[in-house]
């Protein structure tokens, strides 16, 4: 047996729920709106690439080992990025940075690729990977296993470095919009 598959390979579905039918995408999109998340710059790269995306899809895992899994589309160039470095860093922007949340996310027309870049001031931690000034919170992680979900790869993490911006407040995306999440 591949000791690398960390699945319960002897559990099995249950076969009442099996065959039953799931909800429609656009009815899955619907109900995932109105999870308020907080928003990710999703970066990774080396002196001869860099790429990032604008995600939502960030999960801890464990505090020890401390984990996190990230989920990127594979039609995206930073997932290829991702795959080559073995690297990525989880930015959760502040309040301030929804404008960077809007380059990474494709919504500023003519900005993609490296360009994406220009937007905030970067650094690098431990892994190289960029890391974005004034964020909430840095996160730079090795990936240490990729799972092949559907459209997305799933990269399972482990932190390597973090900091913290602590009296910021945070950028949230809830129902379709940015939204800030001001400290109490």
């Amino acid at each position: 047996m591949n000791q690398y598959i960390n699945q319960l390979l002897d559990w099995t579905p249950s076969s009442q729920l099996s065959g039953l039918p799931t909800i429609s995408a656009d009815q899955h999109r619907k109900g995932m709106r109105f999870f308020a998340m907080g928003v990710t710059l999703i970066t990774s790269g080396d002196e001869q690439q860099r790429a990032g995306l604008t995600a939502t899809a960030v999960c801890s895992v464990t505090a020890e080992p401390p984990r996190l899994v990230v989920f990127v589309n594979k039609n995206v160039q930073a997932s290829e990025v991702i795959l080559n470095t073995g690297a990525l860093c989880v930015n959760l922007l502040a309040d301030h940075q929804e404008q960077e949340a809007r380059v990474f996310a494709g919504m500023v027309d003519g900005v993609h690729g490296e360009a994406r870049f220009n937007q905030g001031e970067w650094t690098r931690l431990v892994t190289g990977a960029p890391v974005l000034e004034r964020a909430l919170a840095n996160l730079d992680c090795r990936v240490i296993k990729v799972f092949d979900e559907s459209t997305h790869h799933a990269f399972l993490c482990e932190v390597l470095a973090s900091r913290e911006q602590p009296d910021a407040a945070a950028l949230i995306y809830l129902n379709g919009a940015f939204r800030q999440l001001p400290l109490v």
